[in-house]
């Protein structure tokens, strides 16, 4: 079964189907989830995106069988994962098993990644003959440094779930049990956030950690907010001690 998207409100769930498969991501899939993401941002009030799973593991990457059709232009393994990390929403990864291959280059364009004591990666790209594609060395690079990006596609080591907080794989870590309350916890707190400020900040942290951020940019952003109706009301309610009611405006 090919990911499904479903919106609930302000909160969008993307679901992995494939259970007896580990999730396995095949060609057909990767438009798809291209055209999810599109949605999604076509959807301004949507301010949170969960990416999940069916079963035991979260994804065991793409279809090696298949590889070279997750090259095409257009509807490339890459471009997808690109379209996760510009999704306008803030992402969440919940990880409740293990992430593999070019999924874990997925999991890394989410903005949070929430796993169980149950999750492990590993990318066999080497053991496989594969060169990953530019963005994903980019992408771990950027996320997790040089030494664990050659550590982890040179040496093909398999990460366990502590280990994978303490390279910053994993942004929060709990026992499995708890996996489903950590990700609503923090997507409720992400609801509350101001949209125009936590989606420009989103935009241009993703940027900067890249070295492709343009300061005017930024501060045409920081403009935008101090005209917002938000920043008005983010004041008064900090004033009242109350909770802000944002509307993205």
């Amino acid at each position: 079964m090919k990911p499904s998207l479903k919106i609930d409100r302000d909160v969008a769930f993307i679901t992995l189907s494939r259970p007896r498969l580990a999730n396995k991501l095949a060609a057909e899939d990767l438009p798809e989830l291209m055209r999810h993401i599109e949605k999604v941002n076509r959807h301004t009030d949507i301010r949170v995106l969960i990416l999940q799973s069916e079963g035991k593991h979260f994804c065991s990457g793409y279809d090696i069988s298949d590889i070279k059709n997750s090259q095409h232009s257009g509807s490339s393994f890459g471009e997808m994962v690109d379209a996760f990390e510009q999704c306008s929403a803030v992402t969440i990864a919940a990880l409740q098993g293990g992430v593999y291959g070019g999924a874990t280059d997925l999991v890394l364009a989410c903005d949070f990644r929430v796993g169980s004591q149950l999750t492990n990666m590993f990318m066999p790209a080497a053991r496989l003959g594969l060169h990953f594609y530019a963005q994903g060395l980019e992408r771990y690079v950027t996320r997790l440094g040089l030494d664990t990006a050659k550590r982890l596609f040179l040496t093909c080591e398999h990460l366990q779930a502590a280990e994978m907080k303490t390279c910053g794989f994993l942004t929060h870590l709990c026992e499995p049990e708890a996996l489903q309350d950590t990700v609503d916890q923090l997507s409720n707190t992400l609801r509350t956030m101001a949209p125009i400020a936590i989606r420009g900040m989103k935009k241009h942290l993703n940027l900067i950690a890249r070295g492709h951020h343009d300061v005017q940019a930024i501060q045409r952003e920081v403009e935008r907010t101090l005209h917002s109706k938000d920043l008005a009301e983010g004041g008064l309610a900090w004033k009242e001690k109350r909770t802000p009611v944002f509307t993205g405006q």
